[in-house]
């Protein structure tokens, strides 16, 4: 251990206290604010730990699915949180957060930089089971607070029922069980008319 080595842990430590500033489309179930990053993190990581068991792949790796959920969103510091069902936004998305992962990984020591640029990057890719679980919990949790906020940002942006079924259907193959609920939910919120129907074709 160097200082030069604590300093720059500590530098990137405060740096990433700038996730708590950056605000999603969805809401808290009770204050109905908007949540921010820094929340949506510890969310997602309670919700492996919580449902783990269910996951497709046998022997799933759920501290590395831990660790990938709490620095995947940290690029957004600099990207921006990018709405789910903004086309366009999502265009170039992947390519502003690359530049977020150069710039914030980077300021840890080599080795711990290397690390967590290989996490996230790893989620990008969806190349294992753990990131294929890390997604389908990423993808749920919006779902589920929107399911529980009267469709709050799925009403504000006229999303439709067809389009959070095609965005979120990827949770299926990382974990039948909870696509199987996701599916009952939506429909739940369709009947209620929190989310709009798919329109006729």
């Amino acid at each position: 251990m160097t200082p030069a080595r604590l300093e720059s842990q500590v530098r990137f430590i405060l740096e990433v206290d700038r996730l708590k500033e950056v605000f999603r489309q969805t809401e808290c179930t009770r204050s109905r604010r908007p949540e921010n990053d820094a929340e949506h993190s510890w969310h997602l990581c309670l919700i492996v730990l919580v449902l783990a068991e269910h996951a497709s792949a046998p022997g799933l790796d759920v501290l590395r699915v831990i660790k990938m959920l709490v620095v995947h969103d940290l690029v957004e510091i600099d990207a921006g949180d990018t709405f789910a069902y903004d086309s366009a936004a999502m265009a170039d998305q992947h390519e502003r957060e690359a530049r977020a992962a150069d710039r914030i990984f980077g300021l840890l020591p080599a080795d711990q930089a290397g690390e967590f640029r290989g996490l996230w990057d790893e989620f990008e890719a969806q190349a294992s089971p753990a990131a294929r679980f890390a997604l389908a919990v990423d993808r749920f949790q919006p779902m589920l607070l929107n399911c529980h906020t009267e469709g709050a940002a799925w009403r504000r942006h006229g999303v439709t029922q067809d389009r959070v079924l095609a965005r979120n259907r990827v949770i299926a193959a990382a974990c039948p069980a909870l696509w199987d609920y996701a599916v009952r939910m939506v429909q739940a919120a369709v009947a209620a008319g929190h989310l709009l129907p798919a329109p006729a074709a």
